[in-house]
């Protein structure tokens, strides 16, 4: 097997070394990540600038390479650049900081990532860790988290990926682990209708200027069955198959264009 594995905390963050760690018995790694914290960035793909790669080390000491630009553009430089051949497995985290719902699909450079993957045919995997505090989610670089119960579930899945494929129907699958775990049971969930509820803050520059951060209040009351409500409950790890094809139910269209 081959397994590339990348992320949207940057070349340098603790929780790809991790995602390595978890895997790196499955198979040859390959490791092709963004050079700086890319998170929020979603399926940005850079197309106005030179993208530059440079071969570096990880945090314990393995060769990586950075790459100058998104986590969609360090998978397709993966795909076909720098592995000798092509992935079998592509694995998006391990993401300091949950990804779920609905909102974070097309918001999430982690799940971005893996929607690239599945777009050249690969099988893929968006893996998060959910952390309780939020000043950590960002950070470029090393975090002090306790990665073990996370990898060993990545294995698990990465495993079942390896030996079964992914589920019918799906083109990659969204996994979140959470920061307690109360159980190791895996749960099978649909999308929550949002992670968090956005909030805007108006503030005013040295000279009187409006500017404005968009932020957000995390959602914690979700329907059962979601990932956001599992997740935060059940306090298991969750699993989202997610499909590429975003269609809509095409009967919904009959005699709405007459």
């Amino acid at each position: 097997m081959r397994i590339l594995i990348t992320n949207d905390d940057g070349v340098n963050s603790s929780g790809i070394v991790a995602a390595k760690r978890a895997v790196e018995n499955l198979g040859t790694i390959d490791v092709v990540a963004p050079a700086t914290q890319q998170s929020g960035i979603g399926h940005a793909l850079t197309l106005f600038e030179p993208i530059r790669v440079t071969s570096t080390n990880l945090m314990d000491g393995t060769e990586a390479f950075s790459v100058s630009g998104t986590p969609t553009d360090s998978v397709i430089i993966g795909i076909y650049e720098v592995t000798e051949s092509k992935p079998d497995l592509v694995i998006s985290g391990i993401n300091i900081g949950e990804n779920l719902g609905k909102s974070e699909l097309t918001t999430s450079g982690t799940i971005g990532a893996a929607m690239e993957a599945a777009t050249h045919g690969i099988p893929a995997i968006s893996v998060s860790l959910q952390v309780s505090r939020g000043d950590i989610k960002f950070h470029d670089g090393h975090v002090a988290l306790d990665f073990r119960y996370s990898e060993k579930i990545l294995n698990s899945v990465a495993k079942n990926v390896i030996k079964k494929g992914l589920p019918e129907g799906a083109d990659f699958i969204n996994l979140n682990i959470p920061s307690h775990p109360a159980s190791d049971k895996i749960k099978c969930t649909r999308l929550g209708e949002r992670m968090y509820g956005i909030h805007i803050q108006k503030r005013l520059d040295p000279r009187g200027r409006p500017y404005y951060w968009i932020d957000g209040d995390p959602v914690e009351n979700d329907e059962y069955g979601t990932d956001v409500h599992t997740l935060k409950n059940d306090r298991c790890p969750t699993i989202t198959p997610i499909s590429l094809d975003c269609t809509s139910d095409m009967r919904s269209m009959d005699g709405w264009l007459d």
